[in-house]
């Protein structure tokens, strides 16, 4: 008999999924358009950018057919930028997600003029939107962040905008924060119903380790909130039964 797979994704296959965002390349040698699942890819010609799946950049990376560019959510300054946001100005919740593009610069027209196209090809879809390219805004941390983040710097290391050392501490700080941040959240839980626990601006990764943890607490949340609701009724009933002793011995019966 097969035994039940647990709930949720695993770390290979949140890891997988990640290969599906769109990362900039530099191509350094002519390359035609490739035919896949999910459409043609743009030919490669040095030294124009193109944006391409994060798992066919890494390959011509390898190869050391194209150089890519890091996404400006992983600078320093913006990790620096995120950790102090997520210490200083608000500990209690996540950043914020990347907006929409139709939201990145609304008095650019030729922004809203993209975006009507690319909504017009049924391109965008949550969460692979565009935000791990070199036009994604800096200072916000998108769906895949942990996975893209730990696939450039493990195979990409000497495309970034500094040392990987730097960019590794920042990203370890920054997990930690978080992590944090996702045991603490669980206090909204206590108590029968007591409040909500909002998971928005939590990555993929994120909630592939915290699944566990989480659906522990709400377990034990569940279980406490049904004993507190069986001792409530059996006080009740208790009560109802006292009440009705009393009113019989009032009668003389």
């Amino acid at each position: 008999m097969a035994l039940p797979l647990p709930p949720g994704l695993n770390h290979a296959e949140v890891a997988f999924l990640a290969e599906m965002e769109m990362v900039t390349v530099v191509p350094r040698q002519r390359l035609e358009s490739i035919n896949l699942l999910s459409g043609q890819t743009p030919p490669l010609r040095p030294p124009h950018r193109a944006e391409l799946p994060l798992w066919l950049a890494l390959l011509l990376k390898k190869q050391r057919r194209a150089n890519i560019l890091p996404p400006p959510w992983l600078h320093p300054s913006s990790l620096a930028e995120i950790i102090h946001r997520e210490t200083k100005e608000d500990p209690v919740t996540f950043s914020a997600p990347p907006p929409p593009p139709s939201h990145a610069n609304p008095h650019d027209p030729g922004t809203a003029r993209r975006v009507r196209d690319a909504d017009a090809d049924a391109n965008l879809a949550p969460p692979f939107l565009p935000s791990c390219t070199a036009g994604a805004p800096a200072g916000y941390l998108p769906y895949h962040w942990l996975e893209v983040a730990e696939a450039l710097l493990t195979h990409a290391g000497d495309d970034m905008a500094a040392p990987a050392g730097d960019v590794r501490s920042l990203l370890r700080d920054l997990v930690e924060v978080r992590a944090a941040k996702m045991r603490s959240s669980t206090s909204a839980l206590e108590g029968f119903g007591g409040g909500l626990m909002s998971l928005r601006g939590v990555g993929a990764m994120e909630l592939a380790e915290s699944r566990g943890f989480v659906l522990g607490v709400v377990d034990g949340v569940r279980k406490i909130g049904a004993s507190a609701e069986a001792a409530r009724r059996e006080e009740e009933e208790l009560g109802g039964g006292r009440e009705d002793d009393e009113s019989d011995e009032d009668m003389g019966i």
